[in-house]
């Protein structure tokens, strides 16, 4: 898959699906030529490299007036020598420079995939999956070495990319800028795809033209937050869902980060992704190094589900790890929406033998069982059981519910403290804080340096001895305000620019002790919902809690949102009770499940509260989850119609052989009068024909996906006798079954 020239220079990658061509310049540096749909190799694709005299340029060679860097594709450039665009690297000198010069010098060709260490990346079971191409360069002026790692999946139109810089002299400098990608494509002829929000409506579908100048997404917070994922994809005018080009570009890490789109005035784009060098500054001594977080980069020519659906399989088989990556995931009921804060084991006791009545798999105690906790405002970071709440703790309890036959889960926040707590009285330097400044709170609470290994050490010793001496099988990670004044008591003046990195180094660290200890644990990521639904997290928890929102409607543009990149193994979706708590809607019991099935399904109310009729539909509901549940989490998804673009959205899972399909219709708000409806289907197997739930009648693939299948509802004519599959929030699950 991966070749090298060494008349012509060339790197060649490439697979059936996929090509990524590179050379070695005249000037030793690395030069772009070719990403996209494969192509065949060639002994040389120098007429790829052009190369003309223009006004105003600074050029490389005395006499030479058509080799100037401002107009060459590059690989990971620099500011400075020619190129005045964005660079991929920046670094501070001793003597003040940041003029830098990396030359090629070796390369190595690999089968397989390295670790990276410390941080989450994806990864191959056996070496014959990918192969790894790492290109050393270096600067002998600063001694220092910088190593481009390329991986090329063998079936998967899958690249991933990051950098090493190495100090290997005596004198010091400053690394101030590092992107793990800086690709340069020769044309602007695209839409930009984000994923932009906030709390309670995360990852919306946002898509803007390219034009001259910066388009960028950030985050600064200190997670990879709500307002904007760390995912970009650039798709020609004409993609859509079904068919066209898009390339994909996800960041596996969970803080702050740049995703950036560059359009020079020759129409050159250049995309930069890694962690935002605003408050990053790394120095590095002889022998010090820095390794980038990894970007996964996907060629797609069949369009937005041709993307996402090359994501979803990498993500739920390559990046997710540990006993739960290939299960379905347990039915779950959370106290939350139910009872806050205010309960006592006699309630939870209660509350979990009626969800064991209803079918449920595990049932999951949230925020308030420990220190002293009755409300938000105390208690966080003292993690022993609260006996007040729970005279026989965590581990009585947690014994009494499995004796039940059910499963028993724990809500923690092991990143934060509250000032009225043990531990903040016992340690208030542990927290993030700048020295003689006010310290600023988010939901009354401050965050622990993380940065600092006795914190981590401390934190894991007391989580630790809870789960050990309790019977737990699941633990949801939450993690509830963005970093401010960030400032660590234990790092010295110089490096206060490493302490946002070192945070999220040391939440990975804290994950990793946790899951090697405890591996039947199943771990559920969590911030305020999806503030830190990124693929750095779902390397340690193969599942998020996907948004605090859970209301039906909205849930359906952030699930769609979501599912442009992650698989529905991961999405964390339940059925809570109405009015609901963040719209106050009230949406029919049916669709709230019928949205919450395409995740990992589970309920957010007080069970004990339920009516009989509404116990009776989660008695079938469940039933059918455990039929299904592993074609809805496992299977290929498709979009088929989106709530950004009207009042209906459909979407469909495919099983892998075909025989089996499930088909989600959502309608917001009904209509009168209106035409006939059909939804053409994707994914099925066109020699097959299909029995067709609700509608009832029998038709072949072939049909479905090009002729459609019948939506058509009440609404096409007189309204009576309105079921309540039609109405306002209506919904219908289609199940087909091959024949």
């Amino acid at each position: 898959m991966i070749k090298y020239n060494e008349k012509s220079r060339t790197f060649y990658l490439g697979n059936e699906y996929v090509s990524y061509i590179f050379k070695i310049l005249e000037n030793e540096q690395l030069g772009q030529l070719y990403y996209g749909k494969a192509i065949k190799d060639s002994k040389n694709f120098d007429h790829l490299f052009e190369s003309e005299p223009r006004p105003m340029t600074v050029c490389t060679f005395d006499g030479d007036m058509k080799f100037s860097l401002e107009y060459i594709k590059q690989e990971y450039p620099s500011y400075g020598t020619g190129d005045m665009r964005h660079p991929a690297i920046d670094i501070l000198q001793e003597n003040g420079s940041r003029i830098i010069d990396f030359k090629y010098q070796s390369h190595e060709i690999i089968k397989g995939k390295p670790e990276l260490k410390d941080l989450p990346a994806t990864y191959v079971e056996h070496d014959d999956e990918a192969e790894t191409l790492s290109v050393s360069l270096y600067d002998d002026l600063i001694d220092a070495k910088l190593i481009l790692t390329y991986t090329i999946f063998k079936d998967r139109p899958v690249i991933t990319r990051n950098a090493y810089i190495e100090n290997c002299g005596d004198t010091e400098f400053r690394l101030n800028r590092a992107m793990s990608l800086s690709l340069d494509l020769p044309d602007k002829d695209y839409d930009m795809i984000e994923l932009t929000g906030a709390w309670s409506r995360e990852r919306h579908i946002k898509s803007r033209k390219l034009e001259h100048g910066i388009q960028s997404i950030y985050s600064l917070r200190g997670i990879s937050s709500a307002n904007f994922n760390p995912f970009i994809a650039l798709k020609r005018y004409d993609c859509n869902e079904n068919s066209g080009e898009v390339l994909g570009f996800s960041f596996v890490y969970s803080g702050n980060f740049l995703a950036q789109v560059e359009v020079d005035t020759y129409d050159i784009s250049r995309v930069s992704m890694g962690i935002h060098p605003h408050n990053f500054s790394w120095k590095l001594r002889k022998g010090e190094s820095f390794q980038t977080p990894e970007v996964v980069m996907v060629y797609s020519d069949k369009g937005l589900n041709g993307m996402s659906q090359t994501f979803h399989k990498l993500y739920q088989s390559r990046l997710a790890r540990g006993k739960f990556r290939d299960e379905a995931r347990p039915i779950l009921v959370n106290n939350w929406e139910g009872t806050y804060f205010d309960f006592d084991e006699e309630k939870i006791l209660s509350m979990a033998k009626q969800s064991k009545e209803l079918g449920v798999e595990l049932f999951v105690l949230d925020d308030g069982w420990f220190g002293v906790r009755n409300d938000d405002t105390s208690g966080l970071g003292d993690w022993y059981p609260n006996l007040d709440k729970l005279p026989n703790g965590i581990s009585g309890l947690s014994k009494k519910v499995t004796e039940m036959g059910i499963k028993f889960g724990l809500w923690i926040e092991p990143e934060m403290v509250n000032k009225d707590s043990e531990l903040y009285r016992k340690h208030p330097e542990w927290t993030l804080e700048t020295p003689n400044r006010k310290s600023s709170h988010g939901r009354h609470q401050h965050v622990l340096d993380f940065s600092n290994p006795d914190v981590i050490d401390y934190i894991y010793k007391m989580i630790s001895k809870v789960i050990r001496e309790s019977d737990i099988s699941y633990i949801k990670w939450d993690m509830n305000r963005s970093l401010s004044e960030v400032y660590s008591n234990v790092h010295d003046s110089e490096s206060q620019g490493k302490v946002m990195h070192k945070y999220v180094l040391g939440v990975y660290r804290l994950y990793e002790m946790l899951i090697n200890e405890f591996p039947d644990i199943l771990f559920e990521s969590c911030s305020s919902g999806g503030s830190r639904f990124d693929p750095g997290m779902l390397y340690y928890a193969p599942q998020c809690w996907t948004s605090d929102d859970t209301d039906a409607i909205e849930r359906l543009k952030i699930q769609y949102g979501t599912s442009l990149v992650y698989p529905l193994s991961s999405i964390g979706a339940h059925v809570s009770a109405i009015p609901n708590a963040q719209v106050f809607r009230n949406v029919p019991i049916e669709t709230r499940a019928n949205v919450a099935c395409f995740g990992t399904f589970g309920y957010e109310l007080d069970v004990n509260k339920l009516s009989e009729e509404d116990k009776k539909v989660i008695v079938e509901q469940i039933k059918f989850m455990k039929d299904n549940r592993k074609l809805l989490q496992f299977g290929t998804f498709y979009r088929l119609k989106s709530p950004f673009e009207g009042n209906e959205t459909v979407w469909m899972v495919v099983s892998e052989d075909k025989d089996k399909a499930i088909v989600g219709y959502y309608k917001t708000l009904q209509k009168v009068n209106c035409p006939y409806n059909r939804v053409k289907l994707q994914g099925l197997d066109p020699e097959k024909k299909y029995e067709v739930s609700i509608n009832d009648y029998e038709a072949y693939g072939d049909e479905l996906m090009n002729v459609g299948m019948i939506t058509t509802d009440r609404s096409s004519g007189e309204q009576k006798d309105i079921n309540k599959a039609e109405g306002d929030y209506s919904s219908r699950l289609y199940i087909l079954t091959a024949k």
